[in-house]
């Protein structure tokens, strides 16, 4: 792994769910200090209580300032006027956040940092902090996300990877999509921790006592409940088998009164990670329902690998990612072919956590996976002012 550097982190909230974002910067911590920036914007705001709420939490954040969260990682909520398609107020955020960022980094005694964002809204103050390496690490098709300002992304985007030293990419479709703006783009698809999962395969487990006594077999999703999720698989499926208990763990972003109707659908909301495996041991079969457009078919499910890290047996939308796994999952394109391959699996006795498939995910660990990450970096030749030299495109699997 590399080690020894200060590394500036654009992400998500650190306080949300723990996300491929999340995993790559506690391992890098092992060894590296790290500022992580929370989130700044990818969609336009709204009036609604929700994001009124957001901006109140973000506010006072920002008042705290950089704050230790783990060892050696930081966190930084910064100020931002989340409309990136208005040229005044990328102006501002431009200037507020390299004042800010810079300000932190002082204070915590950062030299030339390795600057490695997520999101493509950093891209105007990105290479203005006295980076010596620039990473841009794409795992979604951003401008594809409901609410978002799909010009100003992708104006932002094409900017950030022009600059950056290198790209990696978490999916076939993103590499084809993105290695055309930097030829330094490598694939490098997600990894699990896959010891916190196999937790559900544990003879003495417990399942929590908000799905312990409901009604086998359970069929089970767990992950953000978005538009992205097909929902209609799920009423379809709860409809027809009534006898079945269906549990959805997840903050829920989207309309579900089709299923709040049922009987037999749980909704629980969000729970907390650690729980995760306690969950899945209640779990006979996951689901990995999608509806089939350009930002799922571009996305890498991490809570594919997170099922069979659990030993779940898997029934999953084909979408290109989740093929590469098809050995150990089911594929079904539309609602009654999720239900006859859950009934085929229950028929066979596959149901519930099973040790064997998840020894399966070992290779597919984060701790493989930031190896691989930090040997392509440390591939990276810098010239006299410390930046990258080209190397040449390649897909890492």
């Amino acid at each position: 792994m590399i080690e020894g550097n200060d590394i500036i982190c654009f992400s998500n909230d650190w306080d949300g769910d723990p996300l491929s974002k999340k995993h790559i910067a506690l391992r890098l911590a092992r060894k590296n200090r790290v500022l992580w920036v929370n989130s700044t914007g990818n969609r336009n705001p709204t009036a609604s209580v929700r994001d009124l709420r957001r901006a109140w939490k973000k506010l006072r954040q920002f008042f705290r300032g950089c704050l230790p969260v783990a060892k050696n990682i930081f966190v930084f909520s910064p100020l931002v006027i989340p409309f990136h398609g208005n040229r005044t107020a990328r102006w501002i955020n431009r200037w507020l956040l390299r004042w800010s960022l810079r300000r932190a980094c002082r204070k915590l005694g950062f030299q030339k940092p390795i600057t490695w964002t997520f999101v493509p809204s950093s891209a105007d103050v990105v290479g203005t902090l006295g980076e010596r390496l620039v990473i841009y690490y794409c795992v979604d098709e951003f401008s594809k996300f409901t609410g978002t300002d799909e010009a100003a992304i992708l104006d932002m985007e094409r900017s950030l990877m022009e600059k950056a030293d290198m790209v990696v990419v978490s999916s076939s479709r993103l590499y084809e999509t993105k290695h055309l703006y930097n030829s330094n783009t490598f694939l490098v698809t997600h990894g699990v921790d896959v010891a916190h999962f196999r937790n559900a395969c544990l003879p003495g487990i417990e399942a929590p006592a908000d799905c312990a006594d409901l009604k086998g077999p359970v069929i089970g999703f767990f992950g953000l409940i978005a538009d992205w999720v097909d929902l209609e698989v799920v009423r379809y499926l709860a409809s027809v088998r009534p006898e079945w208990s269906f549990l959805l763990i997840g903050e829920i972003q989207t309309d579900t009164s089709a299923l709040r109707q049922l009987s037999n659908v749980h909704l629980l909301g969000r729970r907390s990670y650690d729980s995760l495996p306690a969950y899945c041991s209640a779990i006979d079969v996951a689901i990995l329902p999608f509806v089939v457009n350009e930002l799922t078919v571009s996305a890498n499910p991490l809570k594919l690998r997170e099922y069979l890290a659990a030993g779940l047996p898997v029934v999953a939308t084909p979408i290109p990612e989740v093929l590469k796994l098809s050995a150990l999952v089911r594929m079904a394109r539309s609602p009654a072919e999720f239900l006859h391959e859950i009934e085929t699996l229950l028929s066979e006795g596959k149901s519930g956590p099973d040790p064997a498939v998840s020894a399966l995910m070992e290779r597919e660990s984060w701790d493989q996976k930031v190896e691989e990450l930090s040997g392509i970096i440390a591939g990276l030749d810098g010239d006299e002012k410390g930046r990258g030299r080209p190397l040449p495109a390649r897909r890492v699997a």
